[in-house]
Order: structure tokens, then C-alpha cells, then sequence
């Protein structure tokens, strides 16, 4: 009976100490990026004895959605998982001991320059001390000689000389004391910045506690999962157009990329990262609408001048548009014998019904501080429809423009392009969402082969009718274009007449040329001339418009 209750004691010890809590490290191995938001998961390994433990991961940063964190993973034996807890808490960096290393030698030796700093002033002060004593006694000679001096007969020759060689030495050791005071002056406050710089050694973290129970000795790979807010990617492209020649056709490559940047507080060292299209963050249902009223409108008031001067500036600040990036360089790479092109790793797509995610070839490494990393997602080809667009009452030049279409693949997101025209850079455009088997122009540069003038033949004032008058403005222009090419294109000349926005003012299409298109991008008043030109050959345009309206009144021309 003793014997059987010391073994119960002895498993009831070994039972107690098999309870432990374990802290670990993890290293981030996945992310998924979204458009606005991230998915990152950390890798964590751990062995475990025989019962009940508390596992704390340390390192998840404090940007971690705490909703977000879950834990999962895979062991040798089994593992169960009682509970996770989460907690923000204050860790102590690793450069902790450096920064307060770094400190100390700061103060001692500031306080090694104040000591110097105060030899000097003493020294000023003696030298100062030293001038006043020179200068009484250079009175001596200009005062009366005293009663009881009983005719002394000083040598006020020496005297003076003594004192000339007194004061220039006093002066000359003040001098110095000074200059070195301002020197010790500016190497302490220069500590004194680098000593204010040096931030607590502190940071942010977010503590995760999981309560986990093993029914053996085991090894346990633990995945812990959550989102942050602060990441995104956003879509790049790079559009390289191969105009051809006569004989070949032109070609159209798009290489789609992505610009990634996080501010998680920790970097993404060596990492694989998937981008998704998937908008987490931005909303789960439809919003609800409330009842809508009408009513009379209020009686106008006066409105205050400021502001109505506050309100016009704050449109024209919604009205501006964001910069568009350049590119940070343009690489060309010297031909040499027997060597092979250089090419870009592509990401593999995954397409579900409601997003697309692009897995990034290879391992990459993004910095928590924001700044951009650009990888290669695609690489399209097609034949693009060529053609000229001219707007010649805003500019008589001829552009490049290829139709830009791909019947399959994922859609593309709104992004930057970069545009390349037979290898050259030629600027910068933009690419709207287009789901595949949609289309869209992208301009390529001026084509300087392509020759057009523009010339106003007709602008004409005056007043019509006898009983009642009405005033009329009548203008007529020429646009002649040239195809100096060696191969035929297809030409689109666009512009624009007046619209009326009162009943009593008529305006009437004039010329011998008509448009192809009115309303054109469903803008009113604008129209487009289509038509295909032939190697060196010439086609003139001439159209105009009529505006009449009563002569009464007056008519003002706006955008």
C-alpha cells in the first residue's frame, strides 16, 4: 500500500513538471497582399513534453488585427489547441544595450567638454582680470605724485614698456580663451543633437499565448495567421510597341507588374509572397439606403466671402490629379557574341470566380518602411490595331495609337503604364479596368510622318432680319493631312462645335466634310473624321458651324 502511493506521487510530480510555459520566436514565411491589406504567416517550431503548456510567440507585430490571429499547424504526436490569447506589450529591442552603451559615452563626453568649458572661462576671466590691472596702471604716469613719495624717481620708460607687453599678452590669451569657449560650445551641442536622437529602447509588440495539451512528447509546427492594414500592391505595366514595317506586322507586348510596399513595423525578409485581388477591408455587404424627402428649398442667404473662398478652393484641390511616376532608369544591356536574352520570372495566376491571386516567382524581401518592391507578374503579346489620332484645333501633330485587346486572361486593374515605342521611352499613360475582350487605345508618341495643317478659312460677325434681328458667328476651317508612310494607315481627326445650352440660340453643322462620329465618347459636340490614307497621300478636311441667337442678348463661349 505505501508502495502504491509512492508511485502516485511520483506521477502526480511528473505530471506537474511535464507544465511549462515555452516562449519562442517565429520568422514570417507567406504573405498575401492585397489591394489594400495583407495576410502574413509565421512559422514557429517547438518541442513539447507530455501535458499541459502555454506556448508565447513574441515577435507578432503590434500593426496585427487582433480579430485576425489564428493558430494552426502540425505535430509529430497529438496536439490540442484549449485556447489563444492576445495582448499588446512593450518588448525591449535587441540594440538596447548598444543604444545605452552608446548614451554613456555620450554624457561623459559631454560632461569631459563642460569641464573644459569652464577651464576656459576661468582663463577669461583671469585674462580680463589681468587687462583692468594693466589699464590702472597705465594711469600712474597722468596722476600726481603723492606727498610721502619723497621723490622715488621711477623709470616710467620701463614702466610703460612692461606695461604695453602686459596687455598685448592679456589680450592675446583672452583671444584664445574665447575662441576655444565657442569651439567646446559647438561639439557639445552637436552631442547633445546625436543624444536626443537616441529613442527609448522600446517597442510595440503583440504577445500570443496559446494554451495547447500534448498527449506525448512531440515536435510541433505552429503557423500563426493574421492581417494588417498597413500594405497594398498596386498594378504597373509596361507596354512595348513593335510598330513593324511594310511587310511585318506591328506587335504589342504588355508585361504586367506589381508595386508592393508594407508599413507593418517589421521587414519581410526572403519571403514568398502571393498578390491578391481580393478586397478584404472594403466592406462585406451593400450599404442601406434611408428614406429620401423633397421639400421648397430654404430662402438664399448672403454667404460669407471666406467662405465661399474656402469652398472654391477645396474644389479645385479634389480637381487635381496625382503626378504620374516616372520610371527610375532604363537599362540597355551591350550585345555580345553567344549570349542569351535575360528574362523576367512570371508569376502563376490562380483565377476563382470572384478574384485572381499571383503567386511571385521565387523569394523576395520587402522592407517594413514603405518603400516600393516591383516584381513581374505576365507577359502578353498581340497584334494591335495601328492608327494616327490628330486633334488639330489643340495641337496640328499626328500620334501613334495602338488598340490595346486580349480576349482571355484576368482583367486588368487600373494602373500606370509605361509606354516603349520600338524600344524608346515616350512617356507615361494609364490603363482603366478592362475585363478581357475589352479594348482601349494607348498613344505611342508624335509620328512625325504624318504631316497636318490647320487653317481657319472663315470668322465672320453680323446681324440678320428685318422685322427682328438676330446676331450670328460663323466659322469655317481647313485640315489638310499627308501620309508620308510607306504603308497605308488609318487616320482619326477629332473635334469639336459649340453646344447650345438655351433654346433661342441655334447652332447648324456647316462644310463639305462629314463627320463619322458625333457625340463621340458620349461628350456633346464633339466628332471624329475617320478615314484611310494611302501611301503620300493627301486628304482635306472643311467643316464649320453657324451660331445664331437674338441680337438682343450676348453669347459667351465656355469649356
Amino acid at each position: 500500500m505505501q508502495k502504491f502511493a509512492t508511485l502516485l506521487l511520483l506521477a502526480a510530480c511528473s505530471g506537474t513538471a511535464n507544465a511549462a510555459d515555452i516562449s519562442v520566436t517565429s520568422k514570417v514565411d507567406t504573405v498575401t497582399v492585397f489591394l489594400s491589406g495583407a495576410q502574413v504567416m509565421r512559422l514557429a517550431k517547438v518541442k513539447l513534453d507530455k501535458g499541459d503548456h502555454t506556448i508565447t510567440i513574441v515577435d507578432v507585430p503590434a500593426s496585427a488585427i487582433p480579430g485576425s490571429i489564428r493558430v494552426e499547424g502540425n505535430a509529430t504526436g497529438k496536439l490540442d489547441i484549449a485556447s489563444v490569447d492576445t495582448r499588446r506589450t512593450y518588448l525591449t529591442r535587441q540594440d538596447a544595450q548598444a543604444s545605452g552603451q552608446e548614451r554613456k559615452s555620450l554624457e561623459d563626453q559631454i560632461e569631459a567638454l563642460r569641464d573644459q568649458k569652464a577651464a576656459a572661462d576661468a582663463q577669461i576671466s583671469a585674462a580680463e582680470t589681468q587687462r583692468t590691472l594693466i589699464a590702472n596702471l597705465a594711469q600712474l604716469p597722468t596722476r600726481p605724485a603723492p606727498a610721502t613719495s619723497g621723490g622715488l624717481g621711477e623709470d616710467w620708460q620701463r614702466i610703460l614698456s612692461l606695461i604695453a607687453q602686459g596687455s598685448s599678452e592679456a589680450s592675446r590669451a583672452l583671444i584664445e580663451a574665447q575662441g576655444k569657449v565657442r569651439a567646446l560650445e559647438r561639439q557639445i551641442e552637436d552631442l547633445e543633437k546625436k543624444l536626443s536622437l537616441l529613442a527609448p529602447a522600446k517597442t510595440e509588440q503583440t504577445e500570443v499565448k496559446v494554451h495547447v495539451e500534448a498527449a506525448s512528447p512531440l515536435e510541433a509546427d505552429l503557423i500563426v495567421r493574421y492581417q494588417i492594414e498597413s500594405a497594398s500592391w498596386a498594378p504597373l505595366y509596361d507596354a512595348r510597341l513593335n510598330t513593324g514595317s511594310k511587310t511585318a506586322p506591328a506587335t504589342l507586348e504588355l508585361v504586367r507588374r506589381a508595386s508592393i510596399s508594407q508599413r507593418s513595423g517589421e521587414d519581410w525578409p526572403d519571403v514568398q509572397i502571393e498578390l491578391s485581388t481580393a478586397r478584404p477591408s472594403g466592406g462585406a455587404s451593400a450599404p442601406q439606403l434611408q428614406t429620401q424627402t423633397v421639400d421648397f428649398e430654404p430662402e438664399p442667404g448672403p454667404v460669407p466671402v471666406a467662405k465661399a473662398k474656402r469652398a472654391m478652393a477645396r474644389d479645385r484641390s479634389e480637381a487635381d490629379g496625382m503626378a504620374m511616376e516616372m520610371p527610375a532608369e532604363i537599362v540597355a544591356a551591350a550585345p555580345a557574341p553567344q549570349t542569351e536574352p535575360i528574362e523576367e520570372q512570371h508569376a502563376e495566376i490562380t483565377v476563382a470566380p470572384f478574384e485572381a491571386t499571383f503567386a511571385v516567382s521565387g523569394r523576395v524581401t520587402i522592407a517594413g518602411t514603405g518603400e516600393a518592391k516591383r516584381v513581374v507578374l505576365t507577359t502578353e503579346t498581340a497584334e494591335p490595331q495601328l492608327f494616327a489620332r490628330t486633334v488639330p484645333k489643340a495641337d496640328p501633330k499626328a500620334y501613334v495609337y495602338a488598340r490595346l485587346s486580349f480576349a482571355k486572361g484576368t482583367p486588368l486593374l487600373p494602373g500606370q503604364v509605361y509606354l516603349f515605342r520600338d524600344g524608346t521611352f515616350v512617356g507615361t499613360g494609364s490603363i482603366p479596368l478592362l475585363s478581357p475582350g475589352e479594348s482601349h487605345d494607348l498613344g505611342f508618341g508624335i509620328d512625325d510622318q504624318i504631316k497636318v495643317r490647320h487653317a481657319v478659312v472663315e470668322e465672320r460677325r453680323g446681324e440678320t432680319g428685318l422685322i427682328t434681328s438676330s446676331r450670328t458667328d460663323v466659322r469655317n476651317y481647313r485640315v489638310t493631312i499627308k501620309n508620308m508612310h510607306e504603308r497605308p494607315i488609318q487616320l482619326e481627326m477629332i473635334d469639336q462645335v459649340p453646344v447650345a445650352l438655351n433654346q433661342d440660340i441655334k447652332v447648324d453643322y456647316t462644310g463639305k466634310s462629314q463627320p463619322t462620329k458625333t457625340n463621340l465618347d458620349d461628350k456633346r459636340g464633339l466628332m471624329s473624321f475617320e478615314a484611310k490614307f494611302e501611301p503620300d497621300e493627301e486628304k482635306v478636311f472643311e467643316y464649320g458651324y453657324r451660331i445664331a441667337w437674338p441680337a438682343a442678348k450676348g453669347i459667351v463661349y465656355g469649356q
